[in-house]
């Protein structure tokens, strides 16, 4: 059994990279999801119905969800975080420049996190007008925000934050 994953494994490097993509980002969306429950439910529960009074976050039309806004920037932050060195060493074993990397990967993250911060409370609050709100919904929407950033975040770690410097042929080794 142990031949044959490490066979599946050889043969399938590219399949293997997204498991390992897919495991790191759950296992950092689980921290993720409980930062922004704590701070929805705990730290920021007083800014719960708060009007936005901030020019940039009333474009993003986002109403009087500045609990969400807060609580989500800061869980993405924690999230993307853990999630850029536990890529970087375990599912890309990446051995570019970590500067370079790093600083492509926050241009990234930057975007994803305007995107995810405007997308969650923008839905979570098309919700609310229906007269649906709870920590179950809140949860669903915080899944749903996440997993949508994949279309763009694993083919750019991939092949533009994570290289791997090119390896000389076999031929070229010996």
């Amino acid at each position: 059994m142990k031949e044959k994953f490490k066979d599946f494994i050889e043969r399938h490097q590219e399949i293997w990279k997204f498991i390992k993509f897919t495991f790191t980002g759950a296992s950092t969306s689980i921290l993720q999801v409980l930062v922004n429950m704590f701070c929805l439910y705990v730290v920021f529960k007083s800014l719960n119905g708060v009007a936005v009074e901030n020019s940039f976050l009333l474009w993003l039309n986002v109403g009087d969800q500045l609990d969400a806004v807060y609580s989500y920037f800061i869980s993405a932050v924690i999230g993307y975080a853990a999630a850029f060195i536990m890529n970087r060493k375990m599912t890309f074993q990446a051995d570019s420049n970590p500067i370079l990397s790093m600083v492509l990967y926050i241009l990234m993250v930057i975007f994803t996190i305007l995107v995810t911060t405007w997308m969650f409370p923008f839905l979570r609050g098309l919700f609310a007008d229906a007269g649906y709100e709870n920590a179950w919904l809140d949860l669903l929407l915080n899944i749903i925000v996440m997993t949508i950033p994949t279309v763009w975040t694993y083919p750019l770690q991939r092949f533009v934050i994570h290289r791997k410097k090119k390896q000389p042929a076999d031929s070229e080794k010996k």
